[in-house]
């Protein structure tokens, strides 16, 4: 990548926009069914679940300002990385005071750092971004969130070796796990909860012969929700802090094959968590502190 695009993509730091949204309560209902939750109906005032403000604030792009994989054409809010392959890498929460359904929030985004590496497999971008949620001027969550932009696969490149979900055992401490099937139908309908256009999550014939993955990619977003609600339906604690990151691509497996969600508590107010995919392979790692 010249000198000359980086220079470019570096003037994106500082951008900011913000968005307005009511916590409105049909987006609930539609997450707890694909969640499988048995949720009671939500009602003003109710607490909106730890991550669930990712059903508001949705990219409202025209149809023809989008780009060939699904999202917005690059050059708006985000800085146009000349690179064909995106993914959410991971991010950092803290939760400040609650959002609740009929609140107004503003959330208010801003560019922090873009950085360039090169990888075995080519150029890589990082962008990360700063969110912070607002109802009126009292801070209720901060979020970092983490962007990976790159090349194209090479027709020779080597995947990197995965790593067994096992090791991140620690023997005599209490485990909470989930199975969950991510078939190609719950990751449409979470596409269009979160009105995400990427085409990597429901277009096979394009994620395979265009971005060279094996199949449908579930969603970081919907893995990192599937990690907290196996949190929620094992306590009563509410989240503080949490923090994920990506280790590597999960697919659909329509043939009915599981990934597991698997959650391990340190102490009281700490726990470590973990998917694994249906051949037991590391996908995400994640930290939760607990009120």
């Amino acid at each position: 990548m010249s000198p000359e695009i980086l220079s470019n993509l570096q003037t994106w730091v500082g951008r900011s926009q913000t968005l307005t949204d009511q916590i409105t309560m049909a987006p609930m209902r539609g997450l707890s069914a694909t969640l499988d939750r048995n949720d009671p109906e939500p009602k003003l005032g109710d607490a909106l679940p730890p991550l669930w403000h990712w059903l508001y604030f949705l990219p409202h792009t025209q149809q023809s300002e989008l780009g060939l994989d699904g999202h917005a054409a690059k050059g708006g809010f985000l800085p146009p990385v000349p690179l064909p392959r995106r993914m959410w890498a991971g991010s950092r929460f803290e939760w400040h005071s609650p959002i609740c359904v009929g609140d107004t929030i503003a959330r208010t985004s801003s560019v922090q750092s873009v950085q360039h590496k090169v990888g075995k497999s080519g150029d890589l971008v990082f962008v990360k971004v700063l969110h912070e949620l607002r109802n009126g001027a009292q801070l209720c969550l901060s979020e970092e969130h983490d962007i990976v932009y790159k090349s194209a696969p090479l027709a020779n490149e080597v995947a990197a070796q995965p790593v067994l979900a096992s090791k991140g055992l620690e023997p005599g401490l209490a485990l909470w796990q989930r199975e969950v099937v991510p078939d190609d139908v719950l990751l449409f309908r979470y596409s269009a909860l979160t009105f995400n256009g990427h085409r990597i999550h429901y277009d096979r014939s394009y994620v395979t012969q265009q971005e060279g993955y094996p199949g449908l990619v579930v969603h970081g977003p919907l893995i990192a929700t599937l990690l907290v609600d196996v949190l929620r339906r094992n306590t009563n604690r509410t989240l503080k802090k949490f923090e994920f990151k990506a280790i590597r691509p999960s697919f659909e497996c329509a043939d009915g094959r599981s990934i597991k969600l698997m959650a391990q508590t340190k102490d009281n107010l700490h726990v470590n968590l973990w998917a694994q995919d249906h051949e037991a392979y590391l996908t995400m790692q994640a930290t939760a502190e607990l009120n």
